[in-house]
Formats: structure tokens, sequence, C-alpha cells
């Protein structure tokens, strides 16, 4: 029957058989195929990687958090939100940590803004967690590609421990102990530097509280 048809309307019908099958394997079977296998493998990573503490879904450990004191008048936009001492900080975002304004400040080097920007932030770290400014780690003044990036290094979290013990009203060996099971090393063993990850160095401080 198909044979009678005309060439043109053959190759169509082909084409259209041919179109049915792929979008039945590649938009149907293959991704039903590869969801089955990551929730069968690598389920936290697919799911996000949420960290939740008592059930409770509080964030994500790929994405950075702002751990700030509440506004005093939260309908004034000009108000700056002030840093919580009892909580370990993490590095700058450029976009708040807001997933939806992910990237970074795009500023160069040399860029007087950005030199200024670097400078405040210095003094203002030091003077937070008492230490001299020359101490401050360099991830703490500049922010990272993304914006989101949740880690900070192993120096910038000690720097900080007696600021949070002082705070929490805990030793500063069990805030440093914290640090310590919350410290990945160097990927390989060689490449990269040891560092926090900062939501789930916070998630540990406020179950040990």
């Amino acid at each position: 029957m198909l044979s009678s048809l005309p060439a043109a309307v053959r190759n169509h019908l082909a084409a259209l058989r041919m179109l049915l099958v792929f979008t039945v394997l590649t938009g149907i079977a293959y991704p039903l195929l590869i969801t089955g296998v990551a929730q069968a493998a690598f389920s936290d990573q697919a799911n996000g990687s949420l960290v939740k503490n008592n059930s409770q879904v509080v964030g994500s450990s790929l994405i950075g958090q702002n751990y700030n004191l509440p506004l005093k008048n939260p309908n004034d936009p000009n108000e700056v939100a002030k840093p919580d001492p009892k909580y370990f900080q993490p590095r700058p975002s450029a976009g708040g940590y807001d997933p939806l304004a992910s990237g970074a400040t795009n500023l160069g080097p040399n860029d007087p803004t950005l030199v200024s920007t670097i400078n405040q932030r210095r003094k203002d770290i030091a003077a937070f967690d008492g230490v001299s400014p020359a101490s401050v780690p360099p991830d703490a003044l500049t922010s990272s590609g993304s914006g989101l990036d949740p880690d900070s290094s192993k120096a910038y979290a000690d720097e900080q421990v007696d600021r949070v013990a002082k705070a929490r009203g805990l030793s500063t060996a069990t805030v440093k102990k914290l640090v310590e099971d919350n410290t990945h090393s160097r990927a390989l063993g060689f490449l990269g530097e040891p560092y926090v990850n900062v939501v789930k160095l916070n998630l540990a401080l406020a179950k040990a509280a």
C-alpha cells in the first residue's frame, strides 16, 4: 500500500516514524533510565545534596548561605544586615548567595572599587574576629566566581573559632573539633588546599550548642 504512495510522502512517513522512535528512546526511556540509576546509586547528589536538621531541609551543601542577625527594620531598604557572631561566616558573595543571581563582581584586580571593597572587608573582618588585619585569609576578602561557594579555607574557619566559641558560650576546644571534623583534605592528597563546608559546619555547630 505504501509503495503506491509518492516518494515524497513515503520519505515523510519514514521520517515521522524515526521521530517517534527517537522521541520515545531519548525523550522517555533514556531520561527514565538515567533518573533510576541516579536515584539508586547517587540519591543524595541527584536530589540536590540537601542538608537537613531534624528532618527539615535547611539548605544544600552545594550552595552557601548568609548567616546574619535579623534586621531591626526589615522595611528599610537602606539597612545593611550584620553578620551573626554565633555562626561561622562564609566568604563574600557578589549576589548575596541568591541562586538566581549567580556570578562574580567582574571587577579586575586593579579596579579601584574592588581594591577599596577588599580593604574595607579586611578591616571589618579583623575587628569582627578580633585578629590582626594582616592575618585575614584571602578567601575571606574575595567572592568566588559563582557567588555561591559554600566552602571556606581552613585558615578562615580557624580564625573564627574564638569568636564563635565566645558568642555561644562553648569551649574553644569544642568548636575547634567541629572545624576539624568538617575539614576536607586536598583532592587526591595534593590538589588544592584543605577546606571547610560552612553550611555543614554551622549545622554541626547548631546541633552541638
